[in-house]
């Protein structure tokens, strides 16, 4: 185990209360911090991680990252694009000093008004006719315009380039991401999906976007995805954040996912598991941000959309990025850190948060909030909630046997700085959902290869959460955990779970990457 001084193991200890009691509360991470609540395009929303559980690809890790919350399928004409002068990245701890050692760059190029097609329009205009042309007011100009790949139909087109960054974000070695087989280091993402008529197949048009990928430094290829995907976390989000409003000792079926009808942006990565982790050491950690440039600059009189080299849009983007998005495990700064420090905490490194966070974490306050409404005591073990650190600091690794009897909450053998981040142990296998040994709420249903080891798409991470707040692994209040004191691993009180009681179901997912299901359209039918 790794070692710390008094002062250090209760800041420790904080810290992972912290983490917990954020994911206790709420949904993903929506509007979160007074700055973000205004920059959707670079507010990280859910952050996914997990051996990939697709037929034959279970020595790759998936590495999800969401972005743009609570988007309505019908949210024209302008839909979900990225943001061109942001810097959105996936960061990658393997040696456990909570400092990024690999990180992917996701940087976009919008293009619009590109449309065009013999007879309809001419150069990016409807042709009137008369000589003249009249800009298209919509991002696709004709029905079935993509199908195929066919993007001279579109008049708003994105694409992307990916860097791996080994060291330091900014000053480390910095390598492009190319299409396997090839040269090519600019990406395609699909439109959103607009409606039945514009793209009457959008699954397979949105597949035709699913890359497969060299990757610096890396012998086997991954593959890359970008793009609209329905909205997979489960919540009841209205009645828990008035006040808890619901029953959480309750049907786990008892009331509806109330974001059910949203989408979400995507960047998915699938990379092999030995390309991620460092020696013999076999958990890492992961977190995404977004960053904006330093300076901004509106225009009075802009000429077209943003464009960051000719500054002729409506406003010019300069000076070095800064961090104004960050996400790990989900909702730590929602719940937890204090509306003064919000936009802070979104713009610090894990490095940090012992030190710049550890008041606002050292004494929880929703347990104690749960026994005020529901009269069930709030668990106070002495020294501190060392279950939360097990669970959500140090990551879950294997005894020496390597046998499931042997898989204990210990910390990596390198670990040497706590920080809030996403962790896990890749030599867990993966498990498929809905198969012998799955269970919707990971560790508690004794199935090692779910939250908090890592996170899948469809974890239930919230009830998982309230479980462990409540004092689960600590064996308070007789609720439901896993026994791995026996020969196997055993479910001890099942059923008993605390819960918003939106259950997630396996139906509503996909079993290959990018996992989170099509995208909700915009209109379902095509009415002629």
């Amino acid at each position: 185990m790794m070692k710390l001084s008094t002062r250090g193991q209760i800041f420790a200890l904080s810290l992972l209360s912290a983490s917990v009691i954020s994911q206790f509360a709420v949904a993903s991470s929506h509007r979160e911090a007074p700055f973000i609540a205004g920059s959707p395009k670079v507010d990280g929303t859910d952050f996914y991680m997990f051996r990939s559980y697709e037929a034959g690809r279970g020595d790759f890790v998936t590495l999800i990252a969401n972005y743009q919350p609570l988007q309505d399928a019908y949210g024209g004409p302008n839909y979900f694009t990225l943001d061109p002068a942001a810097l959105y990245e996936i960061h990658v701890d393997n040696n456990g000093d909570a400092v990024e050692d690999i990180t992917f760059q996701f940087q976009f190029n919008n293009a619009y008004g590109q449309a065009n097609a013999a007879g309809l329009i001419r150069d990016g205009g409807i042709d009137t006719g008369a000589g003249s042309d009249v800009q298209v007011p919509l991002a696709a100009v004709a029905p079935a315009s993509v199908v195929g790949g066919q993007t001279g139909l579109l008049n708003v087109v994105e694409t992307y380039s990916v860097n791996v960054v080994r060291g330091d974000r900014r000053t480390g070695t910095r390598s492009a991401l190319s299409q396997a087989g090839g040269s090519n280091t600019t990406f395609t993402k699909p439109v959103d999906n607009i409606g039945a008529l514009t793209i009457p197949d959008y699954e397979s048009y949105a597949n035709q976007y699913i890359y497969e990928v060299a990757v610096p430094g890396c012998a086997t290829p991954g593959r890359l995805f970008v793009g609209q995907r329905r909205e997979g976390f489960v919540v009841n989000l209205g009645e828990i954040f008035d006040q808890v409003n619901l029953n959480p000792l309750g049907a786990r079926d008892s009331r509806s996912n109330t974001i059910d009808d949203k989408n979400v942006t995507s960047m998915a990565l699938e990379i092999p598991s030995s390309c991620l982790t460092s020696g013999d050491d076999t958990v890492i950690g992961a977190w995404t941000t977004a960053s904006k440039r330093q300076g901004r600059v509106l225009n009075p009189s802009p000429t077209g959309p943003t464009d960051t080299a000719s500054g002729k849009g409506p406003s010019v983007e300069l000076g070095a990025w800064t961090q104004v998005s960050r996400l790990g495990s989900p909702l730590v700064n929602e719940v937890v850190i204090g509306i003064t420090d919000k936009d802070k905490f979104n713009a610090s490194e894990p490095k940090d948060d012992v030190a710049n966070f550890g008041s606002y974490v050292l004494y929880p306050t929703l347990p104690t909030l749960i026994e005020v409404l529901f009269n069930v005591p709030a668990p106070k073990p002495e020294g501190g909630r060392a279950d939360l650190l097990a669970a959500f600091v140090t990551g879950v690794t294997t005894g020496p046997n390597d046998t499931p009897a042997n898989f204990k909450f210990t910390a990596p053998a390198n670990l040497t700085t706590p920080g809030e981040m996403l962790r896990m142990n890749v030599a867990i296998a993966p498990v498929v959902p809905g198969a012998a040994g799955y269970s919707d709420l990971g560790f508690l249903g004794c199935d090692l290869a779910g939250f908090p080891n890592g996170r899948r798409v469809t974890d239930d991470v919230v009830d998982i959460a309230l479980t462990v707040a409540e004092g689960a692994l600590l064996g308070a209040n007789g609720l439901q955990t896993c026994d791995l004191s026996g020969a196997s691993p055993a479910v001890a009180n099942a059923g008993a779970v605390v819960n918003d009681g939106a259950l997630p179901s396996t139906a509503d997912y996909l079993t290959v990457f990018p996992y989170l299901n099509t995208p909700i359209p915009g209109v379902a039918t095509a009415n002629r």
